[in-house]
């Protein structure tokens, strides 16, 4: 798949992930690569991001298969911006899909 199409649409993908619910990296990771053909450290810049803009807060929770995991969870308005994002995701898609079908009035 056209990297550029990955890039522009793997945020929106890591925030449906956590609106589904908290998740730690390898996991949300392992998640996207079953659908998406990315590396597992694809996700992690992408992450640090979401922090740095408030959309996703962390918290270390004890594991039985090692060290501390970090999860992520989305804050209220990381949520929000799920919400639009995806309805931009929409409209983009609905866009595209009338010009290569040969639907759209140019």
């Amino acid at each position: 798949m056209n990297i550029q199409f990955k890039k522009g649409v793997l945020e929106l993908c890591v925030l449906s992930l956590l609106f589904e619910g908290d998740r730690y990296g390898y996991d949300l990771a392992s998640s996207l690569s079953e659908t998406i053909s990315i590396s597992d450290g694809t996700v992690y810049p992408i992450l640090r991001r979401l922090k740095e803009e408030g959309y996703v807060k962390t918290y270390l929770q004890e594991s039985t298969e090692g060290p501390p995991r970090k999860y992520y969870s989305l804050t209220e308005s990381g949520r929000k911006e799920k919400i639009q994002l995806h309805q931009e995701w929409d409209h983009f898609v609905c866009g595209v899909n009338k010009i290569i079908e040969g639907g759209a009035e140019l």
